[in-house]
């Protein structure tokens, strides 16, 4: 919005009371703040800025542009303005409904609008005469189809698919040993894009059902052969039976020893007198 002039003009810059003044006649009571400066848009032509402290207005300005005829002393006042500056709270910029859905958005039950003038597709031909004919040719060609992909929408689908997640710039392409293109799970597509782009068949692969470029990779690539290190050697178990090892007996006490020699002959003695009964 500021514009870098070659000069100032003394005349239009001394007008800042002049464009406050009339700013006052224009804007509700006490949301004009201090002035801010002036531009020179054109020759004789600037425009004063004033802070606005409305709450509602956070980092707007209010303009007053005021302009001069050749070699007058006076400035004249053209008009004002409530304007965004740099750190002004904006609503966020327009977009037309048609234009709100982006990739991913689509579920189950969705329906997108027909598009008569996409640029992605371009008018499909269909075949006439006898019916005895290789079918599938026509439909590799696009024959019976209303639209086909145009060279603008193949030449689209083909810098996204390359350059996303599964072509040959992805981390995990980057860092694998082997490409798609000698990957026995590498499907080609058929068509103009055959060339560069096939689809992943390996269920181990992050890019299972995908269109994957011929110069992508990963670590399930049907060739991988990781080197195995040989294990460590273990030797021969050793079994040996004339070691001995020693453990010191539980020391005892003498007078515990002979308690329990007399409490043995007590329960002897006591044992034989009993009666004997048949």
């Amino acid at each position: 919005m500021t514009v870098t002039a070659p000069k100032t003009d003394a005349v239009l810059l001394a007008a800042s009371d002049l464009a406050r003044s009339v700013l006052e006649d224009v804007a509700e009571p006490g949301t004009i703040g201090a002035h801010l400066g002036m531009d020179l848009l054109e020759e004789r032509l600037g425009m004063h800025w004033f802070e606005c402290t409305s709450p509602g207005y956070r980092g707007w300005r209010w303009g007053v542009s005021v302009a001069r005829v050749s070699r007058a002393k006076v400035a004249t006042v053209c008009e004002t303005n409530l304007l965004p500056g740099p750190d002004a709270v904006l609503a966020p910029e327009w977009l037309p409904y048609a234009d709100r859905l982006a990739p991913g958005d689509l579920g189950a039950g969705d329906v997108l609008p027909f598009r008569p003038d996409d640029p992605n597709l371009e008018a499909g031909f269909e075949a006439t005469g006898e019916e005895d004919v290789d079918q599938m040719a026509f439909f590799e060609l696009g024959l019976g189809r209303p639209r086909v992909l145009s060279a603008e929408g193949r030449e689209v689908a083909a810098s996204r698919w390359y350059d996303g997640d599964h072509g040959p710039t992805a981390e995990i392409a980057t860092k694998a040993t082997e490409h798609c293109t000698t990957c026995g799970y590498f499907l080609p597509m058929a068509g103009a894009l055959r060339a560069t782009f096939g689809v992943c068949a390996n269920e181990w692969s992050p890019s299972d059902g995908r269109v994957v470029s011929l110069d992508h990779g990963c670590g399930a690539h049907s060739e991988t052969d990781l080197d195995h290190p040989e294990p460590t050697p273990i030797g021969e178990p050793i079994v040996d039976e004339f070691a001995v090892d020693l453990e010191p007996a539980e020391r005892v006490d003498r007078d515990d020893e002979d308690q329990a020699e007399q409490s043995d002959q007590a329960e002897e003695s006591h044992g034989s007198d009993d009666p004997v009964t048949d």
